[in-house]
């Protein structure tokens, strides 16, 4: 796991691929977030694998960027 504190930049280029994490990044008008499992990371950008599809993000956007946990499991049916 990598340290909590580190700034995004150097998060995403230490973090293993294949970690769940949530990257906030800038976009036109405000800021969205990304939350996925990482696939790679460049000197440049990072890609993320969300629910819908692989979201490649610039680095120089991204303001914060965290490992989370896994998703809950899913409740079976009643």
């Amino acid at each position: 796991m990598t340290p909590p504190h580190a700034p995004p930049r150097q998060f995403l280029l230490s973090a293993e691929p294949g970690i769940r994490l949530v990257v906030r990044y800038k976009i036109e008008g405000g800021l969205t977030d990304a939350l996925g499992y990482l696939l790679e990371t460049s000197d440049s950008s990072c890609t993320v694998r969300t629910r819908t599809s692989d979201v490649e993000i610039p680095l120089a956007l991204v303001v914060a960027a965290k490992e989370v946990p896994p998703p809950p499991q899913r409740r079976g049916a009643r």
